[in-house]
């Protein structure tokens, strides 16, 4: 199935270079050079990723990016000039699935890109049926649904993008397991570990203040200090 990709960047010459590199990929390009633009063509089209600037006219990439996941949980990339840590933990923060600094090589984003689109929407498809997953995961009050990738407490739907699906998944799929960052980072983003601990880091902080009673400390993902992170075995729950 063709994918397509909002490339969104005041700099014509970005999108226009990424397009090049992206239809020889087969994927399909839509193109918004602000963020009111983008809105539109988000509420206009099926768009399967985004690749969002973060300095743009009229709505800049991080107002656009607050407004987009209030409705939509399609993967997110951002773009910035800026390579400061700060600015990388924000965007995450907000709900990007990644962040790539300018300037940067056009064969690295691509390949970025098609790794999120193949573990967000391919991953249970083309699992063999062996290593098809059961239809929930259930501890505590948590129930994840492999079926529809909603999780659900106390009743009441909690929703995640799908770094966050993945994310989960693997750590409540494996009650007790403790899992260093470069083993989350590797089977959740599909790729080797070339970041430092922030994108991880921060997911984990985006889980935790939608699962957790009290974020700051947190029942169901324990911080194991020097290894990574694990989540409450069962016999742990309430």
């Amino acid at each position: 199935m063709q994918r397509t990709v909002l490339l969104v960047d005041d700099n014509r010459e970005i999108v226009e270079l990424l397009r090049l590199f992206l239809v020889k990929e087969g994927i399909r390009i839509v193109e918004a050079y602000n963020g009111v633009e983008a809105w539109e063509c988000i509420q206009r089209e099926k768009i399967d990723l985004a690749v969002l600037d973060i300095m743009m006219p009229e709505m800049d990439g991080v107002r656009l990016l607050q407004l987009l996941r209030t409705e939509y949980k399609l993967p997110v990339i951002l773009l910035s000039a800026k390579n400061q840590d700060d600015d990388k933990i924000m965007g995450l923060q907000m709900g990007a699935d990644d962040f790539i600094s300018k300037p940067f090589n056009p064969l690295e984003v691509v390949a970025r890109i098609q790794a999120m689109l193949r573990r967000s929407y391919d991953f249970n498809a083309s699992a063999p049926p062996e290593l098809v997953q059961p239809e929930d995961t259930v501890n505590g009050e948590l129930r994840l649904s492999h079926r529809d990738c909603t999780l659900h407490k106390n009743g009441r739907e909690i929703p995640l993008t799908a770094i966050e699906y993945k994310l989960l998944s693997t750590l409540m799929q494996s009650p007790g397991r403790v899992f260093t960052k470069k083993q989350l980072f590797e089977q959740v983003w599909s790729d080797h570990y070339y970041e430092d601990a922030n994108t991880v880091m921060v997911h984990i902080s985006r889980l935790r203040d939608k699962i957790e009673d009290s974020p700051k400390q947190p029942f169901y993902i324990q911080t194991i200090r020097g290894l990574g992170y694990k989540f409450a075995k069962k016999g742990d729950l309430r």
